[in-house]
């Protein structure tokens, strides 16, 4: 029981009437913050639980539906998702649950095809709709509040918390968890205030739509959200001068037409190598000796997926650390790649003189004359480029010490979330248990999505997410009692 003596935020006795309360309703409520597509993912997992339960599940999401997030609700069909479609059900036990729902739609043999990503957004928004209208097959209520939250406060023997909403509401929870997705980027060099044309996050709504088509403007970073930039672009009829500047200066590589499988070598080359190194020179010889056999280095890579978890947590934090220095621009080339149709646009600006590459890493930027000068440094060397637009395309800040959300601010001050050392995102166990300043982990704060990326690096891409959301259903439902 908790300390009922203790006063809660809110003077002793609101705090008692409302954990009387609590008890009286004798069902288990569990909160999901975000109802992105990892917020969406658990519910659906949640509701496909076997078993019967007395739960609710309560979903907060300020956007206007359920499902697509950020990542997915774009209006452009030029924004295509980079991974197959028998690759994208949202079930991690229905495999084909996203190919037949296209079929449903009037979209046949759909399996190899790379399909807009609104078009997924609808999928996943259809997808988890249902669960508002009637109780799952198992006993578990559906509830969603299109507000956000600001904080998270444990009752005083940590066996539930108060979920604090924007718009007042409070929920008592027994488990909270953390669907939050990704958070816009940071400027890439500190600003006093954000000058004319420069645009820190090209998904937000209208970011865009001041570029001028003749304007000149420069890219910060070339991975695939660059690609989605430069597509958006040119929709919108635009014939101005392009940069693109990065610090490795490689475009994500492309799919090749569907492949065999190659055999796991995890087992028999990786598994026990501590260092960065190690594995770097098995993976080599393995793409050599698929190269002599004619196979593509590309399903080389892929065999790894199951193992990339265990090779990264077999690093010491040293090892990790050298990886992200080093490593990890160029894995995110060959590990992220490109539908055909997009490497091949990307490859025709180039060639064509309209888009121009630039390799180096942004040092400064500054207004000009109708735009911004952009200081860059590569090999010691000074350049200074000057565009009157320029696009933050760096990827989503992922330091949570860094990140000022209200709820992300208040649980970090107070210890609930612990930012790793490495700055990749939340120090959780391997339930996504949000560990706590005593070390143990918090038997009702989860997590799941990019913000799991110090346990397993990958945490960012479908395949990975609903397997997380397949496995946390399953780690909370051990956790409800049984109606």
């Amino acid at each position: 029981m908790p300390d009922l003596a203790t006063p809660g935020p809110y003077g002793r006795r609101p705090f008692l009437l409302a954990f009387l309360l609590f008890l009286a309703v004798q069902r288990s409520v569990i909160t999901i913050l975000g109802g992105g597509f990892s917020g969406s993912a658990l519910a659906v997992h949640l509701a496909h639980l076997p078993g019967q339960y007395a739960a609710d599940v309560h979903l907060v999401e300020p956007r206007s539906a359920l499902g697509p997030g950020l990542a997915y609700s774009g209006e452009r069909p030029e924004y295509l998702l980079n991974v197959r479609a028998c690759s994208l059900s949202l079930l991690a036990q229905e495999p084909s649950h996203f190919t037949a729902w296209l079929s449903q739609n009037g979209v046949q043999k759909a399996a190899q095809q790379f399909f807009p990503r609104q078009l997924y957004g609808q999928y996943v928004q259809e997808t988890v709709a249902p669960l508002l209208t009637e109780p799952a097959a198992n006993g578990l209520r559906f509830f969603r509040h299109a507000t956000s939250a600001t904080a998270v406060r444990p009752l005083a023997n940590e066996q539930a918390a108060q979920v604090e909403l924007a718009d007042g509401q409070r929920i008592l929870s027994n488990h909270v968890v953390l669907a939050l997705g990704n958070f816009p980027p940071l400027p890439p060099t500190q600003m006093p205030e954000q000058p004319p044309g420069f645009h820190p996050n090209p998904w937000a709504p209208g970011a865009l739509a001041t570029i001028a088509p003749t304007d000149s403007v420069l890219l910060i970073g070339s991975g695939l959200t660059a690609v989605d930039v430069l597509l958006g672009l040119r929709a919108t009829g635009h014939q101005g001068t392009l940069t693109v500047v990065s610090g490795h200066g490689h475009w994500p590589a492309a799919h090749l037409g569907p492949q065999a499988p190659y055999p796991s070598f995890y087992h028999h080359s990786l598994q026990g190598l501590t260092t960065v190194s190690q594995v770097l020179t098995a993976v080599r010889q393995e793409i050599r000796q698929a190269a002599r056999a004619g196979i593509d280095w590309r399903p080389v890579l892929d065999s790894l997926r199951p193992d990339l978890g265990r090779i990264w947590a077999a690093w010491p934090p040293e090892e990790q650390s050298r990886f992200l220095r080093h490593l990890a621009s160029l894995w995110t080339t060959v590990r992220h790649r490109s539908p055909p149709q997009n490497a091949a646009f990307i490859a025709g600006m180039l060639s064509s003189g309209q888009l121009r590459q630039h390799v180096g890493r942004v040092q400064h930027l500054e207004p000009a004359a109708e735009g911004l000068r952009v200081h860059t440094r590569h090999a010691g060397q000074l350049t200074t480029l000057f565009a009157r637009h320029v696009i933050a395309c760096t990827g989503p800040l992922l330091d949570y010490t860094r990140i000022q959300d209200p709820l992300i601010v208040q649980m970090r001050t107070e210890g609930l979330l612990l930012p790793d050392a490495l700055r990749l995102g939340i120090l959780t166990n391997e339930h996504g248990a949000l560990l706590q300043r005593h070390g143990a982990a918090s038997p009702m704060l989860f997590t799941l999505g990019a913000s799991r990326r110090p346990q397993s690096f990958e945490s960012t891409a479908v395949p990975e997410l609903r397997q997380q959301a397949a496995d946390l259903a399953l780690h909370l439902a051990a956790l409800l009692p049984a109606a």
